[in-house]
């Protein structure tokens, strides 16, 4: 296989990145309309949901982007190229997570939104990384050098961690754990109130990125880590604090008996 792979459609020849970011953009947001519940939320409340959710990722993923190597953003700062080029999904997570909080303040709604989000986001998230995968080293995306039976040449002669595979894997075992979650509605001791799901997937996403990226050849120059791992341990530690209200389980008496 030679990288990028690119796809010919006649007289055009288009990039796997730009075709799966697409598809997933498409797929995902039909999949929400599809899915979701209707009637929770009025129709305008839930367009200006949408537009928080839209700018704080767009700016989010631009933000932690620019952090990745703060020696080389401040030597490329004046490069527009540069500075448009990068964006991250855990960036565009958080932004997103960031921009709907406070939209929903604004605009007065207290109900959870992010439930019906959680299945589109991790099919969107699995179809953008087959493109990143298909693009290659020029993606950066990939893992480090490795002697795994996993290890892919991206066509260099060096087999690396294939990264973008291990999350595709990931989503998909979440997906599958979260479906179980979703129809018992409980998680050990306690019972699932709105918005737990989506807390779930924010929690079990951050934990994987957290781990996965020490093999991932981004600078960590912030005490071993990098940006990403730092702002996995931000979500992370957010989501606990939201977790540890979940109303507990009751229990159930034997025999009718306490």
């Amino acid at each position: 296989m030679t990288f990028p792979v690119f796809f010919d459609i006649g007289p055009l020849r288009l990039h796997p990145h730009f075709v799966f970011e697409a598809l997933a953009y498409f797929i995902g947001f039909r999949l929400y309309l599809l899915t979701r519940r209707k009637g929770r939320i009025p129709v305008n409340q839930a367009f200006w949901v949408l537009v928080g959710a839209t700018l704080g990722a767009a700016i989010g993923s631009k933000l932690l982007f620019l952090l990745e190597d703060p020696a080389r953003t401040l030597a490329h700062w004046n490069e527009w190229a540069y500075v448009m080029g990068g964006k991250t999904i855990v960036g565009g997570l958080l932004g997103g997570l960031i921009g709907v909080e406070w939209t929903k303040n604004w605009i007065g709604l207290r109900q959870s939104t992010g439930d019906d989000m959680v299945f589109p986001l991790i099919t969107g998230m699995a179809i953008g990384r087959i493109g990143c995968f298909l693009t290659g080293l020029d993606d950066h995306t990939h893992g480090t050098p490795t002697g795994w039976i996993t290890g892919v040449d991206f066509g260099d002669g060096v087999p690396r961690h294939p990264t973008q595979l291990y999350e595709m894997a990931f989503l998909g075992l979440l997906a599958v754990f979260l479906l179980v979650v979703k129809r018992g509605r409980m998680l050990c001791r306690w019972e699932l109130p709105e918005g737990a799901l989506f807390q779930c997937f924010m929690f079990g996403y951050l934990s994987f990125r957290f781990l996965v990226d020490f093999i991932k050849p981004t600078p960590h120059v912030y005490l071993g880590l990098n940006n990403i791992q730092l702002a996995c341990l931000a979500g992370m530690a957010y989501y606990v604090s939201l977790m540890r209200q979940w109303p507990r389980r009751k229990s159930v008496p034997l025999h009718g008996k306490e």
